[in-house]
């Protein structure tokens, strides 16, 4: 598996996360056909990298209250 570069993307935390800054996320828009997540609280520790059509179905099912 080949390592992807996340050095140059534009994180943005979701709109849903916590304002006092606990128990957040962000996402980086900027690769076409990956979504990179990562926790707010740790920006230099792991991301998770979901195919943008995983992804999208993911949110999707969560706004939709189907993520059970």
């Amino acid at each position: 598996m080949r390592a992807i570069d996340l050095s140059t993307v534009t994180w943005r935390k979701s709109s849903h996360s916590n304002p006092d800054g606990g128990a957040c996320i962000e996402v980086a828009d900027d690769l076409p056909a990956l979504v990179p997540v990562r926790d707010s609280k740790d920006p230099h520790g792991p991301a998770l990298i979901f195919p943008a059509g995983a992804w999208t179905s993911f949110v999707t099912a969560v706004k939709g209250g189907n993520w059970n």
